[in-house]
């Protein structure tokens, strides 16, 4: 007869050749087996050796622990990590951190700045054997093995622990510059409420004798030095860049951003401080809202006079462009920036999925949507900049003198208040940006949420409303220095150096660690398990050599020409090169640290404790029936 793996039969004491009992959970003897039938869930066990647990032919131990109920032996069933509601719930938040303000704001002035069109070629490769094969790799390992970005490493690679760390500071950085901007949107949408939107006319307290207003029914000509309302908007009463001389001297805080960052970190809190069960149901709004707000706006974007100047700009490549290293540098930066490997993320989310779930439709499917989403966008930008050059009677090119946030702040703000029902238009478009930028802001702080809770469950396990509300706080006061007058001049720095850099290095050591360390035989032998058939020959190549050696390179040209920053009429001083690379540096510098911290706290010779710091140590449960068994 066969016996079932949740037998009550009595375990006896410990002796050689038995499983034996300690502390409540069994311990299997290495001679002990069990074979795995596939058509009935049950076990045979070898002779003498039937038992409540024991190892399994296919590389799994089933593991149980029982205590005394009533006069009998009871299965004490392991607490089931929380896992999302429904399906769409993980897709919706998946694609709602992919696509965010990076896709309609990011994109469009780095592929303006990269030649338009020729642009398209190098974000496209990158993509392909760089971007999704690494976010199919993400989706893997968290849904695997089921741990946040930091304790996820004892199951992999532990010497490699450090990149969760690095991973979790990153986090920090970005959300210390990442919801200013929405602030900046938010003050947009509060000020959108009136019949006559603020950045309309030149006749305001803060316009100066430069502001031209060329939409005015009066003939007037555009000189060199003439502004637009909404520029002066943008950087007089919104940023009031002018009451800052540069990094040097920033200026006070301006309290009207303060109380818009405030209410969006409130926000945010609320959000997400019960996990993934209440941040699946916020982003239904956050994700979907984006797509009809780009959709009316491609649509009368397409209908303004002189938009196919804009389209013939996006879409005529300068192949001059693809022998320039800053352009593939762009690429593979705003790729992972958008797709999201690297920050953590993409771990926590999957590991909240059913076991078997089929992560590889889902991330061809986020991938797919987020880059064409980030190609539509690219149309909705440059129909309006096609619209501003025949209005202005100038080439493309030299419509938006900034490039970066001020495209959407202002170039984008004032062809909406020339539209139509201008005061509708502004209020729906700034409420996207928001929506935007929330849930990939849940997304970034839930990396951190679960690497840190999963890393430590016995200090913040039963304590996350607590450690939410002290990690917002935490991120609200690390973003005060971008509310100062000369807060715009701190986002470009912390964007140029604090991210990009940093992600592209963590991406290449966390391919390196699964692809070399933890054995591409084994990863995919862990999809398989999960799928039902394992990864194909274009994933394997692309995760041990293609990937990696896009992101060596990419990495290797920033580090050689670090890019020069200017913002308005501000060139960033020397030193500030300097501060980024300490700023970039502050994160990556945990993964050496902890790899020399992992070497001296194991014991043995040098050789035992490099071996033991590159082979996993903690089990990964298996779900198998009604019973979770533990891969050995």
């Amino acid at each position: 007869e066969t016996e079932p793996l949740t037998s009550k039969k009595a375990v006896s004491d410990c002796s050689k050749g038995e499983d034996c009992k300690e502390n409540g959970l069994l311990v299997r003897n290495p001679k002990s087996a069990l074979r795995l039938v596939e058509d009935g869930n049950k076990v045979h066990p070898s002779q003498g050796d039937k038992g409540e647990a024991a190892q399994i032919s296919n590389g799994y131990s089933g593991v149980q622990s029982s205590v005394p109920c009533n006069g009998e032996q009871q299965l004490m069933e392991l607490e089931d990590r929380e896992t999302w509601s429904k399906k769409i719930d993980f897709l919706l938040s998946v694609i709602g951190y992919a696509v965010d303000l990076g896709n309609v704001w990011r994109f469009p002035y780095i592929c303006y700045q990269n030649g338009g069109g020729a642009f398209l070629i190098p974000y496209t490769i990158m993509a392909i054997f760089g971007g999704i094969p690494l976010f199919y790799m993400e989706l893997a390992l968290g849904q695997y093995h089921r741990n946040g970005c930091i304790s996820i490493w004892r199951k992999i690679c532990p010497i490699f622990k450090g990149i969760g760390f690095a991973i979790c500071i990153i986090d920090l950085y970005v959300a210390s510059y990442y919801n200013t901007i929405m602030a900046w949107a938010f003050y947009y949408l509060i000020s959108s409420f009136t019949a006559e939107l603020p950045w309309t006319s030149c006749t305001n307290p803060w316009n100066t004798g430069n502001c031209t207003n060329y939409f005015s029914k009066d003939n007037v000509s555009w000189s060199l030095h003439s502004t637009s309302p909404a520029e002066e908007f943008y950087t007089r009463q919104v940023l009031q860049v002018h009451r800052s001389n540069g990094l040097d001297d920033l200026g006070g805080i301006s309290w009207q951003l303060t109380l818009c960052l405030l209410l969006i970190f409130t926000i945010v809190y609320f959000s997400i401080w019960k996990g993934v069960k209440t941040s699946g149901k916020v982003v239904w709004v956050t994700a979907t809202f984006p797509y009809i707000i780009l959709f009316i706006l491609l649509v009368r974007g397409a209908t303004l006079p002189g938009a196919w100047r804009g389209v013939l700009y996006y879409l005529k490549p300068d192949w001059q462009k693809l022998l320039a290293t800053e352009v593939w540098v762009d690429a593979a930066a705003q790729i992972f920036f958008s797709l999201g490997p690297g920050f953590g993320v993409l771990l926590a989310y999957a590991s909240y999925n059913k076991f078997h779930n089929n992560c590889y439709q889902d991330a061809l499917v986020t991938s797919t949507v987020n880059c064409l989403t980030s190609f539509v966008s690219g149309f909705v930008i440059f129909t309006v900049l096609g619209y501003m050059a025949e209005m202005r009677n100038e080439d493309v090119s030299e419509v938006a003198k900034d490039t970066g946030p001020s495209l959407l702040f202002i170039t984008y703000a004032e062809a909406i208040a020339n539209m139509p029902a201008s005061t509708f238009f502004a209020i729906i478009f700034f409420l996207m940006l928001l929506t935007l930028g929330l849930d990939s802001t849940f997304a970034g702080l839930e990396g951190v949420i679960t690497g840190v809770l999963d890393e430590f469950p016995h200090v913040w396990g039963k304590r996350r409303e607590l450690f939410v509300l002290g990690l917002t706080i935490v991120c609200f006061l690390g973003s005060l220095a971008t509310l100062t007058f000369g807060g715009a001049y701190v986002v470009k720095l912390f964007e140029e150096y604090a991210t990009g850099p940093a992600v592209l290095t963590v991406v290449f050591l966390e391919a390196v660690a699964v692809s070399w360390f933890y054995g591409i035989t084994q990863f995919c032998n862990d999809v398989k398990e999960m799928l039902g058939s394992a990864p194909g020959w274009y994933w394997r190549v692309c995760w041990v050599a293609i990937s990696p050696l896009f992101l060596l390179f990419v990495t290797c040209s920033f580090l050689s020409s670090p890019p020069e920053l200017r913002l308005f009429d501000y060139d960033y001083p020397y030193w500030t090169t300097v501060v980024g690379y300490c700023i970039g540096t502050s994160s990556i510098i945990f993964i050496p640290i902890y790899m020399v911290y992992r070497l001296v706290i194991t014991p043995g010779t040098l050789k035992e404790r490099i071996l033991k710091s590159i082979t996993p140590e903690t089990a990964t449960e298996i779900p198998f029936g009604d019973i979770r068994m533990n891969a050995v």
